[in-house]
């Protein structure tokens, strides 16, 4: 240990950098790359919405909200999850608006997590999940899903992995990397081990209007799990938002009272214009919406289609925007792939094994860029593929 390092918070220390960032800088320093990298939507927030904040601006909206998020917004907030999951939130006691979901999930595990506490992570996973559970004191156990169950985790994974440790289950439907959605049936199967061990659920359902089979359950829903669930969710996907830092978190009063306490001595409050902005993608935001998903399915099946045309099979993503292919038949792990497409193809992918161990063997590609850069980069790939077997 050198320098100043012995200062550093261990935890802190011991926390490796982001698999996504690392590749994205990369790319960043080169020319003529076609980045599958970043997940995040190709699209321009809609016209109205950036009306929406450039009008808050002009009249003058620069004060913080309070700590909760503007009434407007979390009222709005719970009329659309009554109308969509017919789930009844208080807009006062059970609504927290916070600094995108990426907030939320860091508040959810500092209310509920305590040292020692163990949280169990379905693997692959998004890259915060373990970070974020190691700085709130918890620890992380992985269940690694699979392609041959469609990367669903199932009721029997998370009864195998209970210890008396347990406390929270994290779930993210849709998934990210793997684009994977966990159907009705397994989630109530799921639920009946979470009341039998008594488990928290944290519900990262960031990406559940990017649905393309079937219809998204938010798990919230299901009997007996409203009360015990913290469900998570945003506008950054939806809405093509991601810069504006808008997300929200609703659940039982005692969660969401200890969530503002940690929310209020941080972050304080979500940027009053991008709350606003958050108004109208409620209000009158749908359309705009439903184009951007009708794209994102397009996309979806092109790129399944020409991974498996090219040999990497690929598994057929439900939600989200990430096609998730093997890459084992190329001879080649995670890495050793991605850094040798981004150097002889110029083509930035994110290797599996950043979203966990269970990832290994995979990549991640980000199909929410546009359909020109999309046909050229799998063009590039299939070259890529083509010339190192």
């Amino acid at each position: 240990m050198s320098g100043w390092q012995k200062y550093l918070n261990s935890t802190v220390r011991d926390i490796p950098p982001s698999g996504i960032r690392r590749f994205f800088n990369l790319a960043a320093e080169m020319d003529d790359v076609i980045s599958l990298g970043v997940g995040e939507p190709d699209f321009v927030t809609p016209w109205n919405i950036r009306e929406a904040c450039v009008y808050a601006l002009e009249k003058g909206y620069t004060n913080y909200t309070a700590n909760q998020g503007l009434p407007a917004l979390r009222q709005l907030l719970s009329i659309y999850l009554k109308e969509r999951y017919n789930l009844e939130y208080h807009s006062q006691r059970e609504l927290l608006v916070t600094v995108g979901v990426s907030e939320a999930l860091d508040l959810a595990l500092r209310a509920v997590v305590e040292p020692g506490d163990e949280v169990l992570i379905p693997e692959p996973c998004f890259v915060s999940y373990v970070p974020c559970t190691a700085l709130a004191g918890g620890k992380a156990v992985p269940l690694a899903t699979k392609p041959e169950n469609n990367f669903q985790v199932t009721a029997e994974m998370v009864q195998q992995a209970i210890t008396p440790c347990t406390k929270v289950l994290f779930l993210c439907n849709p998934n990210n990397p793997t684009g994977a959605t966990i159907n009705k049936q397994n989630l109530l199967e799921i639920s009946e081990v979470v009341k039998q061990h008594d488990l928290i659920v944290i519900s990262d359902e960031i990406y559940d209007r990017l649905t393309y089979t079937g219809e998204h359950t938010c798990f919230a829903s299901l009997p007996g799990m409203r009360e015990r669930t913290i469900l998570l969710n945003g506008f950054s996907k939806t809405y093509a938002m991601t810069g504006w830092r808008v997300g929200y978190a609703a659940s039982n009063p005692d969660f969401i009272a200890a969530m503002t306490k940690i929310h209020q001595y941080t972050m304080l409050c979500a940027p009053i214009t991008a709350q606003m902005a958050a108004v109208e993608a409620l209000q009158n935001g749908r359309r705009a919406m439903l184009k951007m998903v009708e794209q994102y399915d397009r996309r979806r099946r092109m790129v399944v289609n020409a991974f498996n045309e090219m040999g990497l099979a690929c598994f057929e993503p439900g939600g989200a925007f990430y096609a998730f292919p093997d890459i084992t038949s190329t001879g080649m792990g995670s890495e050793e792939f991605a850094e040798a497409l981004l150097k002889e193809a110029k083509v930035a992918v994110i290797p599996g094994n950043a979203f966990g161990q269970s990832g290994e063997g995979f990549v991640r590609c980000s199909y929410a860029t546009s359909l020109a850069d999309l046909t050229e980069a799998l063009k590039r790939i299939a070259a890529f593929v083509s010339r190192i077997r």
